[in-house]
């Protein structure tokens, strides 16, 4: 697992996954997009994006997506 960023600075784990459809989130991809990279299903990429919300303390992608700047441009 791999340590993230959740809104409010805490850190929290993702798995392996996850860090793979967030990075597709952050680079703009669709849903659909992401299950064809990955060779998994859509639904699965759904349920990552849910757990990703879910552990990020966000509501939607967009928020996902702005986590995922900021992980990979941490403020110094």
């Amino acid at each position: 697992m791999r340590k993230a960023i959740d809104i409010a600075g805490r850190p929290v784990r993702l798995t392996p996954t996850q860090m793979k459809v967030m990075r597709g989130v952050h680079s703009g991809q669709l849903n659909k997009q992401i299950a064809y990279e990955l060779g998994i299903a859509e639904v699965t990429v759904k349920a990552h994006m849910t757990a990703l919300m879910r552990k990020l303390n966000v509501r939607n992608r967009t928020q996902v997506a702005i986590a995922a700047e900021a992980m990979a441009h941490p403020l110094s």
